[in-house]
């Protein structure tokens, strides 16, 4: 993540000018020039949460204990619900109001209040979404009476602090904001947080950018040369996550392959089964929270049970893939009731949005729970002929469904703009003038009508519609046993994970939950015709027909965004753009290798497991590479880094650095610089033959100039484990087409695998030459690969002082695309990490207090705090920190406690 490179940059002309004047005066007094070196320190640390001693907050029926640890994470102790997420919301702001400010203005499409006219445009398509309209929606008819109860006591705490607390007093950013007093935060309100899990649903929004991706490849490949670089799913080879089961065709309910009961400790271990192109550039403006959409986004969960662990009891482990940003995009802490019953319910710790009530991912006193994301087909996009008056459909003639929005701009007029919609959904086309050929490549049927200047475009995305995912979250905290839990799934619509589970009576289970669309026609994969009713949406899949597994009889459960279930076993189409199960497979290999012959699994070997960076391409290449006749010695000392290699990518080595560059420069000459404009790196410029000549260009004097369009983070080809596949599929060809490259003035194309691989290391060397030096005894894989914590605000779009304020870094870390330790990188923009294990957590099922946990920063969201990123080098060495459940255990590790009173 950062993904969001265009995110909210400080306001224009004088609003900015004197935010930046605010900034530098700050800076220069930070650094203590003169007598101001008080002052500035003391704006720095305005911010700075109260920790010790009390304080009044008012709605409180009870005193209410803030307990932080030697890292500033919060345990919070109550008597009553509303007490614990008033208190909640008041210590989230303590610690995060300025990310939290940020975020509801960009889910309700008003980043513009903020930052200025940068952020028009954006606003702009995010109120053509409508995530705040659709989040009132379901605060107002969907949500329970209960989830609503808790949103408000939530709220009240967060206004609380906010009549006590402006300007520096929220954080340092406002030291800038405030400095013409032009800005102030406004109350808080629960829909504000409803709002927020539309933002997490963008960002896993299933397939839309490849829909996007292979619309565009029809102007440079063949039907038949797209599906080769969209392969199948290697069901044989990469296991799904459900292993057999079957819909029955009268119920409608999945029925799991065979189970066992839970085992106790010490008892036999059980047996081993073995034009969209100016779309592209406007959601590339979207700011992507989460990470960069697509195939390299996912998650690594796993459970084992108490057969094969050394506990007796399961173990589960979970690490999201999100982008790195500052801080963390997740919040620890642990929620208490002092005595659990009708009127304080929870027990729970665990992992949070900054934002949120509840926790997202964690544990109870009773059961435990992991997220990845499904990767269902959740979104689609239609190509809609329209007139001034309306849109056809079904050959009639239909009025627009419209609204009017208002986006108000920092230091500028109002800009207004009228959002239009079908059936289907709102014309995302109309955010972007360069769409007025949207259509013009997108394949369609013969019986379409006249595309004339080209077809608008809409979305259909469940997200839009209202749903009870709020209620879920909620009742997972609150959940006993495998019924409840399943319960709270039926109400995670939106965004569909996968959720695994454990229990400490020794279960574990996965449920596939999700609001899923049936199609009429169509398998999403290409924009569909809007005209024509047999291509909408019919029904949803039934959730009782929703995968799950319930004590499989080989004892763990792997979820890595991989199949859930093979399609030909699976009556309806979840998606046809899985992950490819690279992540997967790894760790069900792993855990496979410990526990044959009776092994068992440890917590040790858990968090082993996380930092795991074998490379599957690595394995399956590099004896290509090796057996290739090197003339160069220049090259030929690089390509022997390649013998003896084991494939793993730690930060110190050598050889994972240069495998890492020619697997990118061999993706590069074999697709790269085959792709569309719209595809390729952003300013990477090639002379080829015109858009639309699908054939080699015969006359080199045709060829034309063409530069890239894509972000860094979304260019294709990405090296994801999608191209695993397409090279696996033709390496045993050596005269594949793939193989072969153009002629260009003054440089003969390559003809076959081993001219191309060749070249493809030849090209690695001089690239490493230029990062890395001449020496390759002096290249690492962590030096070219490189995290860095950026704030997605002020940090991100400002100048350099102004970031070096805010941001951190860079670490050199190992790990890789498509490992398990997935420090990713887009092979098309370079080498910095894009997405990561944004928290790792290993949940004890035996002793909840023998958990470990770690957040990529810290639990500050203010700058120069003791915990802005104190978590972040035991990240990258992929250490865990002790995870403190009950009260007992707690205590021991309390270093402050903030009482909080009526």
């Amino acid at each position: 993540m950062p993904a969001n490179k265009s995110g909210p940059a400080p306001k224009k002309k004088k609003g900015r000018r004197g935010r930046l004047v605010a900034i530098t005066v700050v800076l220069l007094l930070v650094a203590g020039i003169g007598f101001g070196a008080y002052w500035g320190v003391s704006t720095v640390r305005a911010s700075y949460p109260e920790t010790t001693g009390s304080l009044k907050l008012p709605g409180l029926t009870n005193p209410v204990d803030v307990a932080r640890d030697g890292n500033g994470i919060p345990q919070i102790y109550a008597d009553t619900d509303e007490d614990l997420f008033r208190a909640q919301g008041y210590v989230q702001a303590q610690d995060r109001f300025w990310e939290m400010d940020v975020r509801r203005h960009m889910t309700a499409g008003r980043l513009s209040e903020m930052f200025g006219k940068s952020q028009v445009k954006t606003d702009e398509f995010l109120r053509t979404l409508g995530w705040h309209h659709v989040a009132q929606k379901e605060y107002d008819t969907k949500l329970s009476a209960g989830t609503k109860k808790y949103l408000q006591a939530y709220s009240d705490g967060v206004n609380a602090y906010l009549k006590e607390h402006q300007g520096s007093a929220l954080s340092l950013e406002y030291a800038a904001l405030d400095f013409e007093n032009d800005y102030t935060p406004e109350k808080w309100t629960p829909v504000d947080s409803v709002a927020w899990l539309k933002a997490m649903a963008w960002d896993l929004r299933g397939n839309m950018q490849e829909e996007i991706d292979r619309s565009l490849m029809t102007s440079r490949f063949t039907p038949e040369q797209i599906a080769q670089l969209y392969p199948g799913y290697p069901y044989r080879r990469n296991k799904p996550i459900v292993d057999g089961g079957s819909v029955d065709p009268a119920t409608k309910q999945f029925k799991p392959k065979g189970a066992v009961k839970a085992t106790p400790a010490g008892t036999a271990t059980v047996g081993l089964q073995s034009q969209l192109s100016s779309l592209s550039k406007t959601l590339d403006k979207v700011p992507a929270l989460l990470g960069p959409n697509g195939n390299g986004i996912g998650s690594n969960s796993w459970v084992v049970s108490g057969a094969h662990t050394t506990t007796g009891k399961p173990l589960l482990a979970n690490d999201p893939h999100l982008a790195p940003q500052m801080p963390s995009l997740w919040y620890q802490m642990g929620l208490h009731c002092r005595t659990t019953g009708p009127k304080c319910n929870y027990d729970v710790s665990g992992f949070t949005f900054s934002g949120m009530p509840g926790v997202v991912i964690g544990h109870n006193q009773n059961i435990s729970w992991g997220m990845t994301n499904l990767g269902a087909d959740v979104s689609d996009l239609y190509l809609e002929k329209i007139s001034a008056d309306g849109y056809l459909y079904d050959n009639t003639q239909r009025p627009f469904i419209t609204r009017k929005e208002t986006i108000k701009v920092a230091g500028g007029e109002s800009h207004r703009i009228t959002v239009r919609a079908t059936r289907n959904g709102p014309i995302v086309s109309d955010r972007d003038d360069e769409l007025t050929g949207v259509g013009k490549n997108a394949p369609v049927g013969n019986a379409a009508p006249d595309r004339g200047d080209g077809y608008a475009v809409s979305l259909r995305w469940t997200a839009l519609d209202p749903g009870k995912s709020m209620d879920a979250v909620f009742e997972l905290g609150r959940a006993k046993d495998w019924t409840s839990f399943r319960k709270a799934a039926e109400h995670f619509e939106v965004p569909s994970q996968n959720l695994i589970y454990a229990d400490t009576k020794g279960n574990i289970g996965y449920q596939a939950p999700g609001r899923i669309p049936v199609r009429g026609a169509g398998d999403g994969t290409y924009p569909a015709p809007g005209w024509d009713p047999k291509y909408g949406w019919k029904k949803y899949v039934p959730q009782q027909a929703l995968p799950y597994e319930y004590n499989p009889q080989r004892g763990y459960i792997v979820t890595a965004n991989q199949a859930v279930i093979d399609e030909d076993k699976y009556p309806y189409l979840l998606t046809k753009d899985w992950g490819y199960g690279a992540r997967s497979q790894r760790i069900n290999d792993l855990i496979q290798s410990k526990i044959k012959d009776g092994g068992k699994v440890s917590t040790d070997d858990m968090q082993t497991f996380q930092k795991d960076n074998s490379s599957e391409i690595a394995r399956l290449l590099t004896p290509y590479l090796t057996k290739i006749d090197i003339k160069d010695k220049y090259v030929r000392d690089a390509q022997q880094l390649l013998e003896g290699w084991d494939f793993t990518q730690e930060p110190d080595s050598a050889a994972a650095a240069y495998f890492n560059a020619v697997w990118r420069n061999t993706l590069k000459l074999a697709f790269g610089n085959k792709m569309p404009k719209e595809l390729r790196l952003e300013g990477q410029c090639l002379t080829v033959r015109p858009a639309d000549e699908t054939g080699p260009a015969d006359d080199l004097n045709k060829l034309v100039r063409e530069c890239g369009e894509r972000a860094a983070d979304s260019a294709q080809p990405d090296g994801g484990d999608r191209w695993y596949e397409v090279v696996r599929k033709i390496l045993g060809k050596p005269y594949n087409a793939w193989w072969t490259t153009e002629d260009r003035p003054g440089h003969p194309g390559d003809k076959n695998r081993d001219q191309l691989l060749a070249e493809a290391m030849k090209d690695a060397r001089y690239e490493l030459t230029a990062k890395l030096g001449k020496n390759i005894d002096n290249w690492s894989w962590g030096r070219l690969h490189q995290l860095y914590l950026n704030n997605q605000t002020l940090g991100t779009d400002g100048p350099g002082f102004l970031q070096g304020l805010f941001n951190r870094g860079p670490w050199n870390v190992g790990g890789g695309e498509a490992a398990v330790d997935a420090t990713g990188w887009n092979a098309a923009g370079g080498y910095k990490v894009t997405w990561v294990p944004s928290m790792r957590m290993v949940v004890n099922l035996a002793d909840l207090d023998k958990s470990r946990w770690i957040n990529l920063t810290g639990a500050s969201g203010h700058a120069y705090n003791d915990h802005y990123y104190d978590q972040t080098d035991k990240w990258a060495k992929g250490e865990l920190l002790p995870w403190a459940f009950s009260e007992s255990a707690v205590k021991k590790k309390t270093k402050d406690t903030l009482t909080l009173s009526p």
